[in-house]
């Protein structure tokens, strides 16, 4: 790796064969500590400052974008507090809601509504969650693989009782693990990834993201900067602004993931770079990015709570902070706590 400073968000993308593994279209983590490839030399200038332009060409490849109203279903896999479960479903309904006091999670949604398919219709507005189901025995283990999330989805979606509804044109899964639970590389390469269901598994062609609590595992690798690494002497984490560092963590990833299905679903949509199986999306070219400035080691301007907690986003009730992302129309990362707005 081109030695970065030790906040810049880098991607780093698994590329292997579909038949042994799977390949995640986005491998979200806050933290460098991995060798670079061919994408992360590209575009490793435009990543880290919010205004660069200059390399970057992100083009639409003719796939199809979610255009109708958008539906989360989500999978709670292990053990799950209420609390938590209502800080991520707030942050959901939260991308839909018209009346959260500016600068809104809506608002950052409204840069991903400027994208576009083929007919010129825009991404929707509406993303609402749909239906939930819970797998608190950890039916296939707490370690699981790339192909085992699959596995993992397929049982929620085949279930003998209350099944997750089928929805492949505008409905997205979203697998999340608890805070005691490992998946493939989770930490050492990603935090979260978005792909889409083999029929051969599935039984259907569906898009889904996975993301995990780091909580246990790795907080100061994943739930960054709510954490920091112990190799880092002096680095100070920020208060979180619900008060649960592992999901407050998550939320970015979510909304990073939420972001990159809308405009690239099935990996042939909205991209940068060559290679379709290694693709910089519309998250991946802003992360590490929160608020104006934000490039390198810095997150850019963020906004504190009257107790000192960390947000640059209002949900419906909550506070949280989300990166932004990749403005197509107007060439670098924005959000809707940008003090140019």
């Amino acid at each position: 790796m081109i030695p970065v400073p030790p906040v810049l968000a880098l991607l780093c993308l698994t590329v292997v064969s579909v038949i042994l593994t799977i390949t995640p279209v986005s491998a979200w983590r806050p933290w460098p500590n991995l060798k670079p490839n061919s994408s992360d030399l590209l575009y490793s200038g435009s990543k880290k400052f919010e205004g660069s332009s200059e390399f970057v060409h992100l083009r639409y490849h003719m796939g199809p974008v979610l255009t109708a109203n958008i539906t989360v279903h989500t999978i709670w896999y292990g053990t799950w507090q209420k609390s938590q479960k209502k800080i991520i479903r707030e942050f959901i309904n939260s991308i839909s809601a018209v009346d959260s006091r500016p600068p809104s999670v809506s608002g950052w949604w409204r840069t991903v509504q400027l994208y576009t398919d083929q007919t010129g219709a825009n991404i929707s507005r509406t993303v609402r969650l749909g239906e939930e189901k819970n797998d608190r025995f950890y039916s296939h283990g707490k370690s699981l693989t790339r192909l085992s999330i699959q596995s993992v989805i397929k049982s929620a979606v085949t279930a003998k009782t209350k099944p997750l509804p089928i929805n492949p044109k505008s409905g997205l899964y979203l697998l999340l693990t608890s805070s005691d639970v490992y998946v493939q590389d989770f930490c050492g390469q990603v935090c979260g990834f978005h792909y889409f269901t083999f029929p051969s598994i599935v039984g259907y062609t569906l898009p889904y993201a996975w993301v995990g609590n780091s909580a246990k595992l790795c907080p100061g690798v994943c739930a960054y900067p709510f954490a920091v690494p112990e190799y880092i002497p002096g680095l100070k984490p920020l208060m979180s602004p619900n008060s649960d560092i592992g999901v407050d963590g998550m939320i970015s990833v979510i909304g990073h993931e939420i972001a990159e299905l809308a405009t690239n679903p099935l990996v042939n949509a909205w991209y940068a770079g060559q290679d379709p199986v290694a693709p910089v999306e519309i998250a991946d070219l802003c992360e590490g990015i929160y608020g104006t400035g934000g490039g390198g080691s810095y997150t850019g301007q963020l906004m504190n709570t009257h107790d000192g907690a960390t947000y640059n986003m209002n949900g419906i009730r909550r506070r949280y902070l989300v990166q932004w992302v990749w403005n197509h129309l107007v060439n670098y990362c924005t959000g809707p706590n940008a003090l140019d707005q």
